[in-house]
């Protein structure tokens, strides 16, 4: 249902980020988040307008970070919500049931609570540090993943889950075996300067064991 792969936008200008979402884009990566920080809302508008007219070029799907209001302005397919952002209950409320709205989530609560409130999907982390986020949660590592999907599995909670925080393409293998769905990274595709084999790379790893 959901890509397995799925790009977080970097860039500190409206022209940085037009720039390194493009290359993404082009690159073959079919799931975007927008994330630009600390801006002006005439400036995050201007680059989720441009954005959005991007990704339904591309046939991709385009979530906006944080932003609930601002996903609604531009018809995005979804917004993503951090643990200190508006609760995903009343997300689902003003976006309806077709919208997608992904949660951050630290723990098996975390996860627990989202999946009661109509979360649809979870980014999961972090997985190792990584200097992205200001505020980063408890590292989790592979034995906190492992952890936590097998405690999903046995409670019988199914949502995708994407690992994120520093992720590299030889943690994939070993994340995928704990039960991901996928992962969501920015920085190792953003400082690639070979996107389109990178991602290759990245997908083959990410779909292995899918059966078609």
């Amino acid at each position: 249902m959901y890509h397995k792969l799925q790009y977080i936008s970097q860039g500190k200008t409206i022209k940085e980020q037009l720039y390194n979402i493009h290359q993404a884009l082009d690159a073959g990566c079919d799931l975007v988040q927008m994330r630009f920080k600390n801006q002006t809302a005439k400036d995050t508008f201007a680059l989720a307008e441009a954005v959005k007219f991007l990704c339904e070029e591309y046939l991709a799907n385009f979530i906006v970070n944080d932003n609930l209001y601002l996903a609604q302005q531009v018809a995005a397919d979804g917004v993503h919500l951090g643990l200190s952002d508006m609760k995903i209950d009343e997300a689902r409320t003003i976006l309806g049931p077709a919208k997608i709205i992904g949660g951050t989530a630290n723990t098996y609560e975390d996860i627990g609570d989202h999946v009661k409130n109509g979360c649809d999907y979870i980014g999961l982390g972090p997985f190792r540090f990584t200097d992205t986020k200001e505020k980063l949660s408890p590292i989790l590592g592979l034995s906190g993943y492992y952890e936590i999907l097998q405690k999903l599995k046995s409670n019988k909670i199914e949502i995708p889950v994407y690992a994120i925080g520093g992720i590299t393409l030889k943690d994939i293998n070993p994340l995928m075996e704990t039960g991901i769905h996928g992962i969501a990274v920015s920085g190792i595709i953003t400082n690639s300067d070979q996107k389109k084999k990178l991602i290759q790379q990245l997908n083959e790893k990410l779909y292995a064991n899918v059966i078609v």
